[in-house]
């Protein structure tokens, strides 16, 4: 009878639980609503709503902002919308070239951040360099908005140095992020809970916490960076796979490239990250002549519309199609979100010609998908990095239900 009773309570835990991050995700998509509105958007009882509210509002996660006055018989609703200043966010972003630091608040709005251009140092430098920062970006809120800090997320590439030759980086030797966690040495060193993604999946939750997910919750998130990078949001979560790694379709194999800026590859078959991607980009136009040493110098030689832009576009939308139809078939989406590092129109472009691609080449009985724009351009990594702890501790993931995933300071208070 004991353990009758100690499972039905922690159920009910569990379900509140995932009723509070459900009513949060609620305001979330539809802003600013009355109780009546929650409770016929979550399908629970008017009493249920009440003390959701009550306690989210102790936890300072809601605050009431104003009453509506059109429309309405009798006293006018009080009106409920999330707190901007009710939870914040970390975020820390590793990549091959640069090391990004950004607090978030709980609107999806960068109060600070820090940037460091340049090869990605030794794991102790970069911890070193990453401590200094967050200590510099949490200046940004009051020490008693510290106290709400949901936790730390790392986005990072999960095999720093893989690919090297593909990149066209020969110098930099990553052999030691091998042999290290750097988000369990981050934790180790703040106390704090931290999350950690390779940075496709952590952008695509951003769309589902911040951006797109407020429309739907299937879709295949596409990056075009320095390597092209991807996530797959079903049924509200990010789907992980077995080493974090699903939906990684940059290694998907493609035909090589036609165009004479390409590297031969090894064998029968190349990377897509060979061909789609801003790597692949800089190279062509550095091969036609042009002077590339940043994204500045890529958007403007996108802008001015050089040939050279046009011949990658091609080539990349001719690898990009077959690769974005497999996915499709596998995993039965109806959209793709593609968004970018760069613009200057290229985003925009590369949407409409992989939408055109995608419908000259659909089998019978299958469509085109709906191809939309990201939401986050060039700020996709730090606020997806930033996303993770928010996401991880207030969406209403089916797993809480069943207690089957911890926090990493779920795991910490259970050792």
């Amino acid at each position: 009878m004991a353990i009758a009773r100690i499972g039905r309570g922690r159920n009910s835990v569990r379900l509140r639980r995932y009723n509070e991050r459900l009513l949060l995700q609620v305001l979330r998509r539809s802003g600013e609503a009355s109780k009546a509105d929650l409770a016929r958007r979550t399908h629970l009882t008017s009493t249920a709503i009440g003390g959701i509210i009550q306690s989210l509002e102790e936890s300072e996660l809601i605050v009431y902002t104003g009453r509506r006055t059109e429309g309405q018989r009798g006293q006018p609703a009080t009106l409920i919308d999330l707190n901007p200043k009710g939870a914040f966010g970390i975020g820390v972003r590793l990549d091959r070239d640069s090391i990004e630091t950004a607090l978030l608040d709980f609107g999806g709005q960068i109060l600070a951040r820090r940037v460091h251009e340049g090869t990605l140092p030794s794991p102790d430098e970069t911890l070193q360099l990453v401590l200094d920062d967050i200590e510099e970006v949490l200046k940004a809120i009051t020490p008693d908005e510290q106290e709400r800090l949901a936790g730390i997320g790392v986005a990072q590439p999960f095999n720093l140095g893989a690919w090297l030759r593909e990149l066209n980086l020969v110098n930099p030797d990553f052999r030691a992020w091998d042999d290290v966690d750097f988000a369990f040495e981050l934790g180790e060193a703040t106390g704090l809970p931290v999350f950690s993604e390779n940075d496709g999946n952590a952008a695509a939750i951003a769309e589902l916490f911040y951006g797109c997910g407020r429309e739907f919750d299937d879709f295949i998130y596409i990056f075009m960076g320095p390597v092209i990078g991807c996530g797959v949001a079903l049924n509200g979560d990010c789907l992980r796979g077995v080493t974090g790694n699903a939906g990684d379709i940059a290694v998907m194999p493609v035909p090589p490239s036609r165009l004479a800026s390409a590297q031969a590859p090894k064998g029968k078959w190349d990377l897509l990250l060979s061909r789609a991607s801003l790597n692949a980009l800089g190279r062509h136009l550095r091969h036609s002549g042009v002077e590339v040493s940043c994204h500045a110098d890529l958007e403007r030689h996108i802008r001015a519309h050089h040939p050279a832009v046009e011949e990658w576009v091609e080539d990349c939308i001719d690898a990009l199609t077959p690769a974005v139809r497999s996915a499709l078939c596998m995993l039965d989406v109806p959209v793709v979100v593609f968004d970018a590092d760069v613009d200057a129109g290229l985003v925009d472009l590369l949407r409409k010609r992989l939408a055109q691609s995608l419908a000259d080449t659909a089998p019978e009985a299958r469509g085109v998908p709906e191809l939309v724009r990201g939401s986050f351009g060039s700020d996709a990594g730090a606020i997806g990095a930033a996303s993770l702890p928010m996401f991880f501790s207030f969406s209403p993931r089916a797993e809480l239900l069943g207690g089957g995933a911890k926090s990493t300071e779920e795991m910490r208070d259970g050792e």
